[in-house]
């Protein structure tokens, strides 16, 4: 029994990092979907720079998300 805890304690913390999500490249989607996976990128981009921000601040986990929005924002207002 204590294997099988084990295995599924293994498998969960292998998957986790498995499904963060992708940047998403433009030149590997159809032409006319182009210009939405750039726009899609570029926020990408943009979250994970705030999220690198975050992280270098080192923001407590209960403030993150309102930093974050806040982050997001002011770079959209730039």
């Amino acid at each position: 029994m204590k294997h099988i805890v084990a295995a599924v304690l293994v498998s969960i913390a292998i998957a986790s990092p498995l499904s963060a999500q992708k940047l998403v490249d433009p030149t590997k989607v159809a032409p006319e979907y182009r210009e939405a996976a750039e726009k899609r990128r570029a926020e990408q981009i943009r979250q994970q720079e705030c999220a690198h921000r975050a992280d270098a601040e080192k923001v407590a986990p209960r403030e993150r998300t309102a930093f974050l929005i806040q982050c997001l924002e002011s770079d959209a207002g730039k």
